[in-house]
């Protein structure tokens, strides 16, 4: 191990994995702490900890034992477990362009599943049938994206080669953007609105009975964001009625309890938050979190 000059900044990771992705960068000193063993000498000197699997609650109580924390770096790209948690100045930062690719990649699977009827052939291929049928295509589907980040602009660059024509909404319009007032007045032409906002108090429940019930019929939901983006009874009010099919890798609640409703609602695919979730995660992860922790410590 590199020896760390005295003014070297702390930083708290979880794992070895985290001591060699530090381990050689000019001004960092990694120091090991999975937090379930007693503090290591000079974890008091920490201005940025690694957070994975930590619950926030737990994260303030310990702002005690690191009174110079400055950062909370986090492996996922949400952040609004944290909102609120952590001490006032401490900076709240996400795995930011490491999960917009493979989210992205599941959502153009699952409408390309969707729409070419591959769990029907799956099940003909089962039955030992040859038998072929007609079914829709990506192609020429106007698709409404709402959130212009990491993995809107990803969806966009991922679902245009399919010939979808496709549209970004955030919550602040700019070029190429319209803001979520303009997308809500789209939504009777789209065929597809996927969503990939951040969570906050304004975007709580945004999809409600009435976003629902202004989609075009027979529309797709995709969430890819978060589960409390929409408004679960009136999702199930929705699908009930058949008028539309939903996508979600994440539900409220999450995780989602054996025995709800909205497991077998008509129309519905549920993936347990796994669409991130692939064999190189922890590759990209680190690779974010290195990016973001030095580009905090050169500020």
């Amino acid at each position: 191990m590199t020896t760390a000059p005295p003014s070297a900044v702390v930083v708290l990771v979880p794992d070895q994995r985290g001591i060699e992705a530090f381990d050689s960068l000019p001004g960092i000193e990694p120091i090991l702490w999975d937090l379930s063993s007693p503090r290591p000498a000079g974890a008091d000197r920490a201005q940025v900890l690694v957070s994975r699997g930590v619950a926030p609650e737990f994260a303030a109580q310990m702002h005690t034992e690191l009174p110079n924390l400055r950062m909370v770096q986090l492996f996922s790209a949400g952040r609004d477990a944290w909102t609120g948690i952590v001490p006032e100045g401490v900076v709240i930062s996400g795995a930011d362009r490491a999960h917009g690719g493979p989210v992205a990649e599941w959502v153009v699977a699952q409408l390309l599943n969707h729409y070419r009827d591959l769990v029907g052939y799956r099940a003909k291929q089962s039955a030992q049938t040859w038998e072929r049928h007609p079914t829709g295509t990506l192609a020429g589907k106007r698709v409404l994206v709402l959130g212009a980040g990491d993995i809107g602009l990803n969806v966009q660059q991922r679902t245009v080669p399919f010939g979808a024509d496709v549209t970004l909404a955030a919550r602040t319009a700019r070029e190429g953007v319209v803001d979520l007032a303009q997308a809500r007045e789209m939504l009777p032409e789209q065929d597809v609105v996927v969503l990939a906002l951040p969570l906050t108090a304004d975007t709580h429940h945004l999809v409600d009975a009435s976003f629902l019930a202004a989609m075009r019929p027979g529309s797709v939901l995709v969430n890819a964001g978060r589960g409390p983006l929409v408004d679960t009874d009136a999702l199930l009010a929705a699908l009930e009625d058949q008028r539309l099919h939903a996508i979600l890798d994440v539900t409220d609640p999450e995780p989602l309890p054996s025995g709800h409703p909205l497991w077998t609602a008509p129309g519905v695919v549920i993936t347990p938050h796994s669409a991130a979730i692939t064999d190189d995660t922890a590759n990209r992860c680190w690779d974010a979190i290195v990016r973001n922790v030095s580009e905090f410590v050169t500020r």
